[in-house]
């Protein structure tokens, strides 16, 4: 066989190979534009219809920040004034505290962890929601689960703590109980609040991104801190102390 033929021989079967390739391309394109139309019309997750959230995530980039401003210093106000029950409860506890001094070192422990167990459950429900994992139709379901694992959160941080805050900080056995009764309290409301607020905002057609937060964090403050001198006033009759 001549050396030209040889050539266009191979030319043949290398023009074959490439349109064999385009084809199977193609293909491959018809099949996920397929798919991808499928996916659009189909249910989310659990067949609860479109996802929860449609958000373009450019349109965050895109706005300037005034925007967001007036968006979010609303909502923030309102939350603001309601902090201010916290001065309410504590000028209402001041006699309690000026007795029990011991009870205002844990005031900020305990607001931080009410913010920090309300901010996680908050950041795990919005998560859920926008990927469509959870609808609003498992509500109860979320709410019961956080909770429940608040209190159990709370029963494990309590125990330690108020061990602690016993022994080794030297703090009274009547504030230490008190730290661990109000710890496993603090945690489920945390938990319970944190998960409903998000189904409340969408139920209301409200946006859960901006309010959620810091509408847990207003409520997990003034109920946290109510809970915490009504436990310790109770404690405190137990032990028998004049308040």
């Amino acid at each position: 066989m001549s050396p030209k033929s040889t050539e266009a021989s191979a030319l043949r079967e290398l023009k074959e190979i490439i349109q064999k390739q385009k084809r199977e391309i193609d293909d491959l394109r018809s099949a996920l534009a397929g798919t991808n139309k499928s996916a659009s019309k189909a249910p989310t997750a659990h067949g609860h219809g479109p996802p929860v959230d449609n958000v373009d995530p450019s349109s965050y980039i895109s706005s300037p920040f005034y925007k967001l401003a007036f968006q979010r210093v609303g909502w923030l106000f309102v939350f603001l004034c309601s902090l201010s029950l916290t001065a309410v409860i504590m000028n209402e506890f001041e006699h309690t505290l000026s007795q029990q001094i011991e009870l205002a070192y844990f005031v900020p422990l305990l607001a931080g962890h009410g913010g920090n167990t309300g901010g996680q459950t908050v950041g795990s429900v919005l998560s859920a929601l926008s990927s469509g994992s959870v609808t609003t139709n498992y509500a109860f379901q979320v709410i019961r689960k956080e909770a429940m694992s608040g209190l159990t959160v709370g029963l494990i941080l309590g125990t330690f703590v108020g061990t602690v805050a016993h022994f080794f900080g030297g703090i009274s056995s009547h504030v230490s109980m008190v730290v661990f009764c109000t710890l496993p309290l603090l945690s489920t409301i945390a938990g319970t609040l944190a998960s409903s607020i998000p189904f409340a905002c969408k139920a209301v057609g409200l946006d859960p991104s901006v309010i959620a937060a810091p509408a847990m964090t207003t409520f997990v403050d003034v109920t946290g801190l109510m809970s915490y001198f009504l436990i310790a006033n109770k404690i405190f009759a137990w032990y028998g102390l004049d308040l």
